[in-house]
């Protein structure tokens, strides 16, 4: 055997070796717990065969704690790059089975690198994150490992789409990197994240609480909107984050995907003509609006648990992404609240960040009022909403389908804060506030003199009503740009994107906004 074959063995020994992880044990151990390892999970994620590993032979360097004794193979993480749908993504894999996935300094220079790259070649990252924390033999350099990823998740934030998924544990300093990407997964029942433990708690505040119930993927979704996405399991997870993926471009100077479109630009939504009820205070489900416009009826719904009185979406329209933020009456009357108008305003920045035209449905009856919401901060919550919508300059597109009410009818994208065109239905009521509360204000003297104030408030509301309850006052100020029929709305608004896809629009010249966070 010559020298170049002994050394080609040697090398296919070694890498043999590193893949196989933490070994049979903790492979199977792994498996029990009802999770993938992690190159299963890569092999998934991406096209069959596409897979390029980056510094597989990467080797920690520490002597403390009896770590020169131990190998961990691939130190605790699989990184690389590969094709997904046909599209160049990089990604890093977290290896429970070695080490407990457990973040050193050597673990997170890989990944330093493959962000690196992501970043340079402007193309997605995505993170599987299953770990158990920070290397503790390590000590400092295991923390300034997560500094190094902080630092480059907001290098990214806005020029690459980043993705993390929360595939088993994720606690203290490692959760800040999730909430630095653009968009998190998690898996019911197998990943949890938090600052603080259930011990921790416990043993501080002497509060009893389990790892779910703190930090599992339906708490997260609920309660806190840490999780955008939850999934049954793995491959459920990794499937999503492929469908979110062929949304999205590339960078924030790639086009917007655009797929084969097996729906008709003329296609009529007649159902949309009877869907807003007769009467103003039954809600109705804003979900089947969107879905009536999208192509086929897809839509990709994140944040599908939390502040479910506004939905956000992607849809295509014509093959084309299109972002979508709508109240939806079927929760709260569609009222804006501080989550709602959290989770709107982080959506609507996304998607002006990647230049993707956005889509507001709007059916809102005004801000929540009470102690709770104010002392929450409903004021610079609510003033987010309409900062992200006025910063933004992607394509604007709005339509009001029934009540749209005082600040919040500012906030839902109107024509002066920056909506490019507007459309109603001839159902929309587009006012102050309601009649009721409009006449007790403006009529107030005439109805408590009268000698049936009853009587006098319900011919002063019923006036009040024929002149604000519907689209034409507006309209004849030019605030609405147009009156549709509701059947119409998909025809229209694909006109409308059509003529704007090309829309430029200058901004100040400065460094950056200063958002009220």
């Amino acid at each position: 055997m010559g020298l170049t074959e002994d050394r080609i063995k040697q090398f296919e020994e070694r890498k043999a070796r590193l893949m196989t992880m933490g070994g049979e044990k903790m492979v199977q151990r792994q498996h029990e717990l009802g999770k993938l390892t992690a190159r299963e999970r890569l092999d998934l994620f991406y096209d069959k065969g596409t897979f390029q590993e980056v510094q597989l032979f990467v080797k920690h360097r520490s002597k403390l704690f009896g770590l020169d004794e131990k190998e961990i193979n691939a130190d605790g993480v699989i990184t690389g790059f590969g094709k997904v749908n046909g599209r160049a993504v990089f990604a890093a894999a977290q290896d429970f089975t070695s080490a407990g996935g457990s973040l050193g300094e050597m673990h997170a220079r890989k990944i330093w690198k493959v962000m690196d790259m992501a970043i340079d070649s402007r193309k997605p990252f995505v993170a599987l994150n299953d770990s158990g924390g920070a290397r503790i033999q390590e000590g400092v350099p295991a923390l300034d490992g997560y500094a190094g990823i902080f630092y480059r998740n907001t290098q990214g934030s806005g020029y690459i789409p980043q993705i993390t998924a929360i595939l088993g544990p994720t606690a203290g300093g490692a959760v800040y990197s999730p909430a630095l990407t653009d968009w998190v997964f998690m898996v019911k029942g197998t990943s949890y994240m938090y600052i603080t433990g259930p011990d921790v708690i416990k043993a501080v505040i002497g509060e009893e609480v389990t790892h779910d119930e703190l930090g599992g993927a339906v708490a997260h979704a609920t309660k806190s909107g840490v999780c955008h996405v939850v999934t049954e399991n793995d491959t459920d997870c990794i499937e999503k984050i492929r469908t979110l993926l062929s949304y999205l471009p590339d960078s924030c100077h790639s086009p917007v995907p655009v797929v084969e479109c097996t729906d008709s630009a003329d296609r009529e939504c007649p159902d949309l003509d009877k869907i807003v009820p007769d009467k103003a205070t039954r809600g109705y489900d804003m979900k089947k609006v969107i879905a009536a416009v999208a192509d086929n009826g897809i839509l990709f719904e994140p944040h599908e648990l939390w502040a479910q009185n506004m939905c956000v979406a992607f849809i295509r329209i014509m093959g084309r992404t299109v972002g979508v933020i709508a109240n939806n009456p079927r929760f709260h009357a569609g009222v804006l609240d501080t989550k709602a108008s959290d989770k709107a305003s982080r959506f609507i920045r996304f998607c002006d960040a990647f230049n993707i035209p956005l889509l507001t449905f709007s059916d809102v009856p005004g801000y929540m009022p009470g102690t709770n919401q104010e002392w929450s901060g409903i004021i610079s919550h609510g003033a987010k909403l309409l900062h992200a919508y006025a910063e933004a300059t992607v394509p604007k597109v709005t339509v009001v389908t029934r009540k749209d009410y005082g600040g919040a009818y500012i906030g839902m994208c109107s024509k002066y804060l920056g909506g490019d065109y507007i459309m109603a239905w001839p159902s929309a009521e587009i006012a102050v506030m309601g009649a009721e509360g409009a006449c007790n204000i403006v009529y107030r003297r005439e109805i408590t003199s009268a000698d049936d104030p009853a009587a006098k408030r319900k011919e002063l509301v019923s006036a009040y009503e024929e002149q604000f309850n519907n689209p034409y006052f507006a309209a004849s100020m030019g605030i609405v740009d147009e009156i549709i029929a509701p059947r119409d709305t998909r025809k229209r608004v694909i006109t409308f994107l059509e003529s704007y896809r090309d829309k430029a629009e200058a901004r100040l010249t400065k460094k950056h906004n200063n958002i009220p966070l």
